[in-house]
């Protein structure tokens, strides 16, 4: 396809701001599918854990077709713990669509990716989105975004960028926001106009940065990326070489190669620059290497991709239940699978601890929490420990990092949600009226989150919105108090009867129900006081020959309190673990013999 025919963007947006949405619009406007093909909502996110949670994790790239232009799309993911996923893209693309709920405006991972696009300068188009919403507030929100780009140091061109209005769901655009569109029209319109085609020599020779890796059980490694300049062709021998190691310079072999169509790739003999293509053959392919001509050596700088901040434990399941129901239960296989996830995620660390355990860094609790349910999914059985911050020592003084939190929240809780969030180190910085509601912007300690958003969701009734991305590092606030409750402890293995628990739930909240098995150390609910208590949830009515009228009465229990992964991590005490099974999650207690734990307290004291 002719260079100045090509279009090369990426949508970025907060989560649930209708990214995804939008894209199947696109798509189906774009005649990707036939008239009688059976279409899914959010084709795009194509992962069961994306369509259950309903949101985008992984980068995906698809391409559409407007009259004679080809627009590549890339749908990135708006949650800040996956902005690894985002940096990378923004090198394969030339303009970017900032995509803005109508009534929520810009949030704090907006202003992340969009910071990125800008300093890479790169063309913005505004796409007001959800212009349908009852409570739709357009030109307030048109403001903050002008307010957004200026805080940005936005050049002139990209502080006059243009602004389409849509509703992703309905599938229309327009120009104004007082008149409805009929389809998505100005909305190619404005991309094929305003964005440029990318720039690149055809004639010279081939340089294709790698921005993303795919991985098939056929072919292995797939690398995608943008053929900055040269063409690339099918079975053509190639030199592998990285910007940040000039000592490493591989020869290969371009096996297999793929242009975008649609929801599919499609197999092509050849793509000149300014293609986005995928490419196979290459076995140890990672992000952030250029494919070169084999005279020509020449790497591209690829961005460095921030750190990690949090980290945890992951080591193999030594419960008196290990190995009952999971497939991968060995050192080896989480070796393995964790080596595999590292191939495509960039922003993850794995270091090794002794002989069954890793340290595996990453962006936040949900970059963490997805590997977790992923692998679990999978097959994998295996323990994790309580989420710990990575801290830094800049300037001689040990920094933590310190997130940019925006809270929604019904004016009737902002007292509420200020002080909890005084209590944990944070500082309000900002507060302002947005309808009915509050925007609250805090700098809290990155540890000072952990556990807070039930609490959150307790104090708001269910209303309050909450979103927080990495600001900065600052010096360590002092001692954060985790939580206020202990955790009621079963005494001994067995299986959970009744009568154990009825009496146990005087104590506190249940975890689990009758009929469960259970072991000595594990955690079976939440005590209402600040300590542990030890119950004994397997004891049964001893049983004697008289009986008394009204002594068995059925005993009533509180139905149990179910926990997500997210919420049983955010839980966690330092001397708790988390086992994970393809059928369960249980907490327990790091040393699970009561004497010994006993002993354990005092010494420590």
């Amino acid at each position: 396809m002719a260079q100045e025919k090509i279009r090369n963007i990426a949508i970025i947006a907060h989560v649930d701001h209708g990214k995804t949405t939008l894209v199947d619009e696109m798509l189906k406007q774009g005649g990707a599918y036939r008239q009688n093909q059976a279409v899914v909502d959010r084709v795009m996110d194509s992962g069961d854990l994306e369509r259950e949670r309903g949101i985008t994790i992984l980068a995906k790239n698809t391409a559409v077709h407007y009259k004679d232009y080809k627009i590549n799309i890339v749908d990135t993911p708006g949650h800040a713990d996956f902005s690894g996923e985002v940096e990378r893209i923004l090198k394969m693309v030339n303009g970017v669509l900032l995509l803005v709920d109508a009534a929520e405006g810009p949030m704090p991972q907006t202003r992340f990716v969009l910071q990125k696009a800008l300093e890479l300068g790169h063309k913005v188009i505004v796409v007001v989105n959800k212009i349908d919403r009852p409570d739709a507030r357009i030109d307030e929100v048109m403001d903050e975004v002008l307010e957004l780009l200026l805080d940005l140091n936005a050049t002139q061109e990209q502080f006059d960028s243009p602004t389409v209005f849509c509703s992703g769901r309905r599938g229309i655009a327009s120009y104004s926001p007082h008149e409805e569109g009929t389809d998505l029209i100005p909305l190619f319109e404005t991309i094929v106009n305003y964005i440029d085609p990318p720039e690149g020599d055809e004639t010279a020779p081939l340089q294709v940065l790698v921005s993303a890796i795919d991985y098939n059980e056929f072919v292995g490694r797939i690398a995608i990326g943008r053929v900055e300049r040269g063409t690339i062709k099918q079975n053509q021998e190639v030199v592998v070489c990285d910007y940040h190691d000039p000592s490493l310079q591989e020869k290969a072999k371009v096996v297999a190669l793929y242009e975008f169509t649609g929801l599919g790739r499609s197999p092509i003999e050849s793509a000149s620059a300014g293609e986005i293509v995928a490419f196979s053959g290459i076995s140890d392919i990672t992000i952030g290497r250029t494919v070169c001509a084999p005279d020509t050596p020449e790497p591209l700088p690829f961005v460095k991709i921030s750190e990690p901040t949090l980290e945890m434990t992951f080591s193999v399941n030594d419960s008196p239940f290990a190995g009952r129901e999971g497939k991968y239960v060995t050192s080896r296989n989480l070796r393995d699978r964790l080596d595999r996830e590292l191939l495509k995620d960039v922003s993850l660390r794995v270091t090794e601890q002794g002989t069954d355990s890793f340290n595996v860094a990453g962006r936040g609790e949900m970059h963490l929490s997805i590997l977790i349910e992923t692998m679990r999914r999978e097959g994998y059985e295996f323990q994790v420990s309580t989420p710990h911050v990575l801290q830094k020592t800049i300037d001689g003084k040990l920094c933590e990092p310190i997130e940019r939190m925006v809270a929604d929240v019904p004016e009737a809780n902002v007292g509420a949600v200020v002080d909890k969030i005084s209590r944990r180190k944070g500082d309000l910085i900002s507060m302002n009226p947005v309808g009915s509601r509050m925007r609250l912007e805090f700098l809290v300690p990155t540890r000072g989150l952990f556990g807070y958003r039930n609490e959150f969701l307790t104090d708001t009734r269910g209303e309050g919105i909450m979103a927080s991305r990495l600001e900065t590092y600052a010096p360590v606030k002092g001692e954060i108090e985790r939580r206020k409750t202990g955790s009621l402890v079963s005494f001994e293995t067995g299986e959970s009867i009744t009568y154990g628990l009825y009496n146990a739930q005087e104590r506190g909240q249940l975890f689990i129900g009758a009929g469960v098995p259970v072991y000595a150390g594990m955690v079976i609910g939440i005590c209402s006081r600040n300590e542990d208590m030890s119950v004994n949830v397997c004891k049964k009515k001893q049983l004697t020959n008289t009986r008394a009228a009204g002594s068995d009465e059925a005993l009533r229990l509180t139905p149990p309190r179910q926990m997500s992964l997210e919420q049983c991590l955010e839980y966690l005490a330092d001397d708790e673990l988390l086992e994970v099974t393809p059928k369960s999650l249980r907490i327990r207690k790091r040393i699970l013999d009561h004497a010994d734990r006993m002993k354990a307290i005092k010494g420590g004291k």
